[in-house]
């Protein structure tokens, strides 16, 4: 735990998948073809926690979807590659843009197309249920499922690595 807290403490830049991870990874469609998912507010949350504490924030995701656009635009999250083949090239186009390296960012996955880019990372999380090759690479486990606080878990681990994490929870204790 010790050599994950230290990977985390230097992060930059977090990265999530989005089934599997922001969601249970259930894909619903309505009558009309509309897709449907839900989002833990708790992650949410989290997620705007880092963000407050100076992490930059990123979704990448090899589907595209209208509900993750609308949900990264509630929680101010602009760096959203969506419909991504290659998550590992996409994410090194994103660093290189914002003038960052991997070993300063980090990527949270749940199935084995999101190992590249994971073992690519200065630091790697994957949720409770995800795939077992994830568990044996992954710098974190969350102990909690995608799509149910996992995201939030995780966003508290680097806060706390970070030494933030006390006083993001202060404003809530004031």
């Amino acid at each position: 735990m010790d050599a994950a807290k230290s990977k985390a403490a230097g992060l930059m830049l977090m990265g999530f998948d989005v089934d599997g991870v922001l969601t249970d990874g259930s894909l619903y469609y309505s009558s009309q073809g509309d897709e449907l998912k839900a989002f833990s507010s708790l992650d949410g949350h989290g997620l705007k926690m880092l963000a407050n504490a100076g992490v930059k924030l990123a979704i990448i995701t090899g589907r595209t979807s209208r509900a993750v656009e609308l949900r990264t635009q509630n929680l101010g999250i602009t760096l959203l590659l969506q419909g991504v083949e290659d998550k590992r090239s996409a994410m090194a186009k994103l660093l290189e843009s914002l003038g960052l390296g991997f070993k300063q960012a980090g990527y949270m996955g749940d199935d084995v197309v999101d190992l590249p880019l994971m073992r690519a990372c200065g630091f790697s999380a994957t949720v409770a249920d995800g795939h077992s090759l994830l568990h044996q690479h992954a710098d974190y486990a969350a102990r909690k499922n995608g799509g149910h606080g996992a995201v939030r878990e995780v966003c508290e681990f680097i806060l706390g690595a970070q030494g933030k994490l006390d006083a993001a929870m202060e404003t809530y204790l004031t």
